[in-house]
Parts: C-alpha cells; structure tokens; sequence
C-alpha cells in the first residue's frame, strides 16, 4: 500500500471504515455511529486518498469491499479487538441520544459544565460527549454536532450563529484590589495587566476609556481564560471579567471588580454546526443551548434550518 507516512489517520476514520466494511452500507455504518452519511462518506474518501486505493466497491445496493480493503479490514479489525481486549480506554457511548459537543477548555468548564445537567436532563434525556479542544475542527469529517466557540466571526465550512457578546470590565484578587483601589483608568497600567490568547481585549477596554495600551513586559498572557483567572486570584496582576464566564468567580468573592467602566469584547460566543440537516438530538441540544444563551427564537430557527 503506497501512502504518506506524514500524517496518521484518526481513530474516527479508522471506526467509520470498519462499521461501513461490517453493514456493506455508507447509510448503516452511519446510523451505527451517529453521523450522517455524509461524514463516513468523507471519512472513507480520506482513507483511500492517504492510502492511495479503493476500499470499497460502490454499487446501487451499497458498499463491498475490495481485496486491499478485504486485507485492511482484517486488519483493523484485529486491532480493535486487542484494543478492545488489552485496554482500559473509554468506550464513548453511542446512540439517537447521544450529541457529540466541542468548545475550548474555558467555555467548557465556565460556561457549559454549571449548565450540563440542564443541557442533558430538560425535557428529554440527552447524553452530551464533549470534545474539549483548542483546535478548530472539521466538524463534519470528525463527527462533532455542534461547537461553541469564542470567535470573530463565522467559519467557513459552517453553520454559525452568534449566541452572545459580552462586556468585559478590570477584576484582581480582593488584597490587590485594596491596593488598586479607585480613581481614572489609566491607573491601572501600574500593575500588571494580564491577557489571554491575545491583548485586544485589554486594548478594547482601555481604547473605550480613551487610553492607549500596548502590551509590556511586566504583563503576562496565558492561552487558557482558566488560567488567567487563576492569575488574577493569586494576584500576579489585573484581569478583565468576561461575563457570564466568571460569574461564579465574582459570586464567590475569590475575585472582585476593581472598575466600573465596561467596554465590548471584539470577541464573542459562536454556536457552530457541519453543514447538512442536523440529527434531531443535535437539533435539541441546540435548542437548549439557545435557551441559556438567550439567543433569539428566529435567529435559532435560521440556525437550524441554514445550509450555506
């Protein structure tokens, strides 16, 4: 089998292969995976372009499997089997139920996880897998139905809908506050600021209070929001409050407001989705997170019923 050694195949490509190779059917291997026929379609084309051959035969009745996919198949097969035997690696459950939910580290654990028992439980029993992830995904070749993201924009290749902005406002641990304390905002550029992925949103905050700012270097920046309110708790700086992410925070009194004065955070909350018509689980979990949002009925309707 002549093919690149540049890349490996992910687990998923290997899975949609197999299922398709035990139905003799695209359609069935999807329904056994809880994908669309479209994305084991893609998953198998992957396959025979990395590995530079056909698999399957395509005919009106289904798929068969050619000799090398006949040989690939035992294979693979051999393999989920010692996997399966050898290994206390979890097993994702499947099912209609079952809606597979990517975001990042931060809106996962601040923002979905306090509403996952609502999200799964309310009306009808969902069982959410999430896919925590800093990377964006092809959702469809990876068999993930719906994304919640922090972002610009739409991406192409998707269904997006913006689910929320949010007015971002300076916070710090209470003894730091003290010492902050009140006056104009230009004061705060005696203490470290810190920053997450980037420093626009501090550039966004000082800019609506008439003040420059350019990142120096007794800031510090961490790529996960998690940490950077870890930061402003252990006082290493100021941070900026990204509601309703840090509302258990504030609450809590482990971090406090240090100023008032809020500006718009050029980055916002994207629910996103493969193109096609989405699973009726999909479509339900999609509904609820609109609710918690406070996504507006008619923009939800777009977002389900949208294909460009």
């Amino acid at each position: 089998m002549d093919h690149s050694s540049e890349q490996l195949l992910p687990l998923e490509t290997l899975r949609a292969f197999d299922a398709a190779a035990r139905t003799g059917s695209f359609s069935a291997a999807a329904e056994k995976l809880n994908l669309t026929h479209g994305a084991v379609s893609r998953q198998i084309a992957k396959l025979e372009d990395w590995l530079g051959l056909k698999v399957f035969e395509r005919n009106a009745r289904g798929v068969t499997l050619t000799i090398e996919g006949n040989r690939l198949h035992l294979r693979t097969a051999e393999a989920f089997a010692l996997i399966s035997f050898n290994s206390d690696r979890w097993v994702e459950p499947r099912g209609t139920a079952v809606v597979r939910l990517a975001s990042i580290p931060s809106v996962s654990g601040l923002w979905l996880m306090p509403r996952m028992a609502a999200l799964e439980n309310h009306p009808t029993k969902l069982r959410i897998v999430l896919d925590v992830d800093n990377r964006q995904a092809d959702l469809a070749d990876e068999g993930i139905d719906l994304s919640v993201r922090c972002g610009r924009g739409r991406i192409p290749g998707r269904v997006s809908v913006q689910l929320f902005e949010e007015h971002i406002f300076p916070i710090a641990s209470p003894e730091l506050a003290k010492e902050i304390g009140r006056g104009d905002p230009a004061r705060l550029l005696k203490f470290p600021l810190i920053n997450d992925s980037d420093a626009s949103a501090w550039r966004a905050w000082f800019a609506a209070q008439d003040v420059d700012y350019r990142p120096r270097p007794q800031d510090r920046r961490f790529e996960d929001y998690n940490l950077v309110l870890d930061a402003a708790a252990h006082g290493l700086g100021i941070a900026l409050a990204r509601p309703p992410l840090t509302a258990d925070q504030l609450q809590s009194g482990r971090i406090v407001g240090v100023d008032e004065r809020v500006a718009l955070n050029p980055v916002s909350y994207w629910m996103d989705r493969p193109v096609g018509r989405p699973r009726a689980a999909a479509a339900e979990l999609a509904k609820r997170i609109a609710e918690q949002a406070g996504l507006a009925p008619e923009k939800l309707e777009a977002f389900l019923h949208d294909d460009v």
